[in-house]
């Protein structure tokens, strides 16, 4: 007669009582945790309670607390409170932290309170990363992703979104004082009272909102950007990819590496746009990197002509396609790069074969703009298709010369982009794969950063196990 797999009697007495050792393999990644944390030097890194205090109840050595949240992340358990769970019952972290059980706020006030710290530990593993030479490839791809803050989007306002809101609530006013009015003209029936008491309550509601509105108005006018958030006071409204939508949150920037695909640097702001970033990502992730020289992949949201240059000052060999911008493409006349420019003459040639010379110079936005035009363009038989004006005008950066070697390299690696897609954007989607819908669990810029640097090591731990397996990375951790 056949038999199911039996289980062991919960009440049955073992003689030699198995060891926390016996329950995790030796090729678990809770290993690889570990390893890696105690060969840290916390003190340099900067966390508090390294050296306990004299006085007092013993607090947790920080190392402890920190494996702790590096396995949690690792396996996508990022709350303080479901922290405090898996300590009392998960297996892998009774072997990790020894049978220690810290509270749920302990744990949290250890992230809060040691931010700068855990953000070296993520540049300390990327220093592992390139002792094992998996950062040979001097090429890095950059990006932004939105992530959701701590703060809905009825708690941000913008000058147009309390705008919008007072008229709706105006228009809520008067709908109910109609509705009052309507009601004294009936007569007095039992329902009739409760009626016209709940109708001022929703008004008097509403005049208090108005009121709030007014506040939040003045306190708007006193914020550099012109706008507030409540619950989170550092995040900001952002628009995304899709047409019409947008978040209230911060902009991720993070550089990835050609190869093997691992977060060198990222960064957490609270600008909505990408155009500010290149320069200093890709600084960022050629100091993680170690190397003199390096080339960095983006987008169009990165195009910034100072940006591109200050990568070339810093030794950074930027490729960034141009935005394509123009008016006269759009109303089918000729563009910009249908001039061309030569260097010797400093002069430009347009497509009926004539010369537009250097004739004045201006200051824009901080940039020195040359302007070049003919006196040909009047007679001249495209003007239909050039200029709507009496001549057409070409201005010219004076570092323009940076722009077209950045574009005559774009044109010699037409893979650029496609490598720069499938390099940056899967570790975002796999990230927030891993946040699950609500993004962000912390508040304010300064937590936001390092519940971000957790999530990047974690990626990277994982990433290298894949890619050499658990014993080798703690071969090499501990060499």
């Amino acid at each position: 007669m056949k038999r199911f797999i039996q289980g062991t009697e919960r009440t049955q007495v073992t003689l030699f009582p198995e060891q926390l050792e016996d329950y995790v393999a030796e090729d678990n990644p809770v290993r690889v945790v570990d390893v890696f944390v105690e060969q840290l030097d916390l003190g340099k890194l900067g966390f508090d309670g390294v050296s306990p205090m004299k006085t007092g109840r013993p607090a947790y050595h920080p190392a402890i607390l920190l494996k702790l949240y590096i396995y949690g992340y690792l396996n996508r358990i990022q709350s303080s409170r479901r922290l405090e769970r898996e300590s009392q019952r998960n297996l892998e972290l009774i072997w990790l932290l020894e049978r220690l059980t810290p509270d749920f706020k302990t744990i949290a006030n250890f992230r809060k309170d040691n931010g700068k710290a855990i953000r070296k530990v993520c540049s300390q593993f990327v220093s592992v990363c390139r002792q094992l030479n998996l950062l040979t490839e001097a090429t890095v791809a950059i990006d932004g992703s939105k992530f959701k803050a701590v703060n809905n989007r009825d708690n941000n306002f913008t000058t147009n979104k309390i705008k919008r809101r007072r008229e709706q609530i105006e228009a809520s006013i008067e709908r109910y004082l109609s509705a009052l009015e309507t009601a004294d003209r009936q007569e007095r029936a039992d329902f009739t009272e409760a009626k016209i008491q709940r109708l001022q309550e929703k008004i008097a509601m509403l005049k208090a909102q108005m009121a709030k509105l007014d506040t939040l108005e003045t306190e708007l006018e006193k914020t550099p950007d012109k706008q507030i958030s409540l619950t989170d006071p550092d995040a900001r409204s952002m628009a995304t990819s899709g047409r019409g939508s947008g978040m209230v949150g911060y902009n991720v920037q993070t550089a990835v590496d050609t190869e093997n695909h691992l977060i060198v640097a990222h960064e957490v702001t609270n600008v909505g746009h990408d155009r500010n970033q290149l320069a200093n990502m890709a600084e960022q992730a050629k100091a993680a990197m170690g190397v003199d020289e390096i080339s960095a992949i983006a987008d169009r949201g990165y195009f910034s002509g100072e940006e591109i240059r200050k990568c070339q000052e810093a030794g950074i060999t930027a490729f960034v396609p141009k935005c394509v911008t123009s008016g006269a493409k759009a109303d089918g006349r000729f563009d910009k790069s249908d001039f061309i420019y030569d260097t010797a003459k400093n002069a430009y040639q347009c497509p009926a074969g004539q010369t537009l010379i250097w004739r004045s110079s201006r200051v824009e936005h901080g940039m020195t703009l040359h302007r070049y035009w003919s006196s040909a363009c009047r007679q001249c038989d495209l003007k239909a298709k050039c200029t709507p004006g009496n001549e057409r005008r070409v201005s010219r950066w004076e570092h323009e010369a940076v722009l077209d070697a950045m574009q005559v390299r774009l044109d010699r690696a037409p893979d650029s982009m496609r490598i720069r897609r499938q390099t940056v954007e899967h570790p975002f989607g796999t990230l927030k794969a891993w946040m699950g819908s609500t993004h962000f669990l912390t508040k304010t810029l300064d937590h936001v950063s390092t519940e971000m640097s957790l999530h990047v090591l974690a990626y990277n731990l994982k990433r290298v196990m894949n890619l050499l397996g658990t014993a080798a990375l703690m071969e090499a951790i501990v060499a």
